[in-house]
């Protein structure tokens, strides 16, 4: 069988290419712009809230640790792979099973009622 190059395979294979240079292009520019601001921070430590961590852990986790080895990054793959255990233990925790649930605490009002009437009938025991 022979294989028939139609129009519209010449036009998907087009727009592939220039997603994928664009997409190049874009990874080349976030490159140049990590590089720039590890540049401009220095030496110094970089301090993130944990919000920016989450962030990071998860998509280094979804790119692996050789991926993450290849990359020039601000953080070591080591640390952001450090800060998805870290994630996954909070979420993995348990704590909701340590509350106590426990019977309500009986109103003053109550208590005084019922010492008063234990004094006033001691013979009830």
């Amino acid at each position: 069988m022979e294989f028939i190059l139609q129009p519209w395979h010449l036009l998907l294979a087009t727009f592939a290419g220039w997603l994928n240079r664009e997409q190049q292009t874009i990874i080349e520019y976030l490159r140049a712009e990590n590089q720039v601001l590890k540049e401009a921070h220095g030496k110094s430590r970089i301090k993130l809230i944990d919000d920016q961590r989450r962030r990071l852990a998860v998509k280094g986790k979804a790119l692996g640790c050789n991926i993450l080895k290849e990359i020039d990054m601000a953080f070591s793959p080591d640390t952001i792979l450090h800060w998805h255990r870290m994630l996954v233990a909070q979420k993995w925790d348990y704590q909701d099973l340590h509350q106590t649930h426990s019977r309500p605490r009986i109103r003053e009002e109550f208590i005084d009622l019922i010492l008063r009437m234990a004094h006033e009938n001691p013979s009830w025991g």
